[in-house]
């Protein structure tokens, strides 16, 4: 027979617990796994198989005295930090979601929406072609394995043992909404500038030819070269999934980053 204790029954399911309240909000939160197409008991199985790896080579966590405050205060942290690195990389993805979606509406397209799988609202088709090209370049580029890493990496950088809401910078959370749409705007400006100057064109010549029916001609016109533009503009498109991306791992390390005070 097995002489265990009580003790180390809660010190098996502290260092077990914490950490997997932590992988399990990442993972909910995250683009691609948290979405829903994948199963919420899937996520859970993933969550507890690498927590299940990862306990093993983190620090000791602190021993759960039962359903104190302190250990509430943990697991709250703990969802936190999971939640905001999972939340950062998601706006990343938005990023070229909101660019088609600017350059739908230049080019005379923005009414056709389609339904996303991934998210359940009504996103132009446009911005759905980006987001699904982002999605294969990023699991293309071993980006779901970068994350595990850095998910990972936060165990170091902030402990569990650390309770420190400071840590967590959620200024930088809210500020990277405006670095989400200047990046889309960053992103689709060579297109909605091109697309703005055939539009003007079109006005410069509604205004020597006032019988010439612009919307008969205007639309179309506009609508394949907003789709010959796009097409173009597909070659460069890797290089700007890579600054994006490299951008959006230096935020995603300084929301965890401990501050000097």
């Amino acid at each position: 027979m097995l002489d265990i204790s009580l003790l180390q029954i809660e010190h098996w399911v502290s260092a077990f617990l914490f950490p997997f309240f932590r992988i399990a909000s990442f993972l909910m939160a995250m683009p691609m796994i948290g979405t829903q197409l994948v199963p919420a008991r899937i996520r859970m199985g993933l969550a507890m198989g690498i927590t299940a790896v990862l306990v093993p080579v983190l620090p000791a966590p602190p021993v759960a005295d039962g359903l104190t405050l302190h250990t509430y205060v943990l697991i709250a942290q703990q969802i936190l930090i999971g939640a905001a690195l999972g939340f950062a990389l998601h706006i990343m993805f938005e990023i070229f979601a909101v660019g088609g979606q600017l350059i739908a509406n230049q080019m005379g397209l923005g009414f056709a929406s389609m339904t996303d799988p991934v998210n359940g609202v009504s996103v132009v088709v446009l911005g759905q072609f980006y987001l699904m090209l982002t999605m294969l370049l990023f699991l293309a580029m071993n980006g779901h394995l970068v994350m595990l890493n850095v998910i990972t990496q936060s165990f170091d950088i902030i402990p569990v043992t650390m309770i420190n809401f400071a840590a967590i910078k959620f200024m930088d959370i809210a500020l990277a909404g405006t670095w989400m749409f200047s990046g889309a705007l960053l992103m689709a400006l060579p297109a909605v500038t091109s697309l703005l100057v055939i539009n003007l064109s079109f006005g410069i010549m509604t205004k020597a030819a006032p019988q010439l029916n612009i919307f008969a001609i205007g639309f179309p016109f506009t609508m394949v070269m907003g789709l010959l533009i796009t097409w173009i503009s597909l070659s460069g498109f890797l290089g700007q999934f890579e600054l994006i991306a490299d951008h959006a791992l230096g935020v995603i390390a300084q929301l965890i980053e401990v501050s000097d005070g």
